[in-house]
């Protein structure tokens, strides 16, 4: 089994990248948040990584952290949820947004994702919810306020970690009189500059 690769990037696609070793090109499937951040990246790129073998066919799929690729592993443990479909939930829901769906039984944050429809939601809750409740614990996924989750989100979108960019939502939440989506994101990304260069 191949855990990571890491070399540097030859070539992009529509959900895929090449990653070169040693004159050797993986190809491997990415999610569109991670095809987007590999893309910026000078230099040298590594992805966590698990192997698919089929009668006919060997998929590598990447992944940025390895909490993704549990996700990743535990989606296609749920019957009818194939790799590509997996692939799909990643690209369109962070891991919490995800175990949040689950936990709240939110059929219609489920259904939003392509390949998803109102059967594939009712069993990936059926399945997933005690799962998703220890991970959630051991994550420490909370139930924190829409606006939380959408500014933390956004800072992700414009490249910064998930770890940076709820630690930068979460200390300024307190001081905002009116914690707007807009507020939020202005403020972390004034607090995320203010920590970098000091």
């Amino acid at each position: 089994m191949i855990a990571h690769l890491s070399g540097e990037l030859a070539s992009t696609g529509d959900r895929w990248v090449v990653i070169d070793i040693g004159g050797v090109g993986y190809q491997v499937q990415v999610t569109r948040p991670a095809l987007e951040r590999l893309r910026q990246t000078e230099g040298r790129v590594m992805v966590h990584t698990h192997m698919v073998v089929r009668d006919d066919d060997i998929q590598i799929y990447g992944f940025l952290h390895p909490s993704e690729r549990d996700l990743f592993t535990i989606l296609i443990g749920v019957t009818g949820i194939g790799p590509q479909t997996a692939m799909n939930i990643l690209s369109g829901l962070s891991f919490e947004e995800f175990a949040l769906a689950v936990l709240d039984e939110d059929e219609k944050a489920l259904t939003r994702i392509p390949g998803i429809g109102q059967k594939g939601a009712k069993r990936l809750i059926l399945e997933l919810k005690e799962k998703m409740k220890k991970r959630a614990d051991t994550l420490a996924v909370s139930r924190r306020p829409a606006e939380v989750r959408d500014a933390a989100s956004a800072l992700i979108s414009l490249g910064f970690s998930p770890q940076e960019a709820e630690a930068a939502v979460d200390a300024v939440l307190p001081g905002l009189a009116d914690p707007t989506v807009q507020a939020l994101i202005r403020a972390a990304l004034a607090y995320i500059r203010e920590h970098r260069s000091a």
